[in-house]
């Protein structure tokens, strides 16, 4: 379905997300096109585990607090609104990449991630940057870690 140009960014909050968060909002403003935000959730313990022992109380609840973080992560980064650009907000349900990637459908749309930085708990897990970016239809922008949250990743305890 061809429509206006949209932006899409992903966002969990993290520094680097409302970082680029900005870049999506100034890269919506400069081409007029829509900005919609996406923070991607899963239930805890992951989709197999609660396939095995649905839930549905906790899938609300789950549900909710991703909508609540995303409206807090916009208050946080845009504190009076964002009053020249047309936005968009969603939770969705699934796993990072491949959410975000199935949200920027459009060949015409541009993803912007945070490229976040390498840290060995991911793994298996694909880096959501990387995947976006192999696998992506459209354009994809990728933006570097500040160095403020790499001197955060660092401290004991992160």
């Amino acid at each position: 379905m061809a429509g206006r140009q949209r932006v899409v960014v992903g966002v969990s909050g993290s520094l680097g997300s409302l970082t680029a968060l900005h870049r999506a909002a100034g890269l919506a403003r400069e081409s007029g096109a829509e900005l919609k935000a996406v923070l991607v959730w899963t239930p805890p313990g992951g989709e197999y585990s609660f396939r095995r022992a649905p839930c549905p109380p906790l899938l609300t609840a789950c549900r909710e607090a991703a909508v609540e973080r995303l409206r807090e992560a916009m208050a946080q980064a845009f504190p009076v609104g964002l009053a020249d650009v047309e936005l968009s907000c969603v939770a969705v349900r699934g796993e990072p990449g491949s959410a975000l990637v199935a949200t920027a459908d459009r060949a015409e749309d541009v993803l912007v991630v945070g490229a976040g930085g390498r840290r060995w708990w991911r793994w298996p897990r694909p880096a959501v940057a990387g995947y976006c970016v192999k696998h992506a239809e459209c354009a994809v922008l990728t933006v570097p870690q500040l160095a403020l949250q790499r001197q955060l990743d660092l401290l004991p305890g992160r």
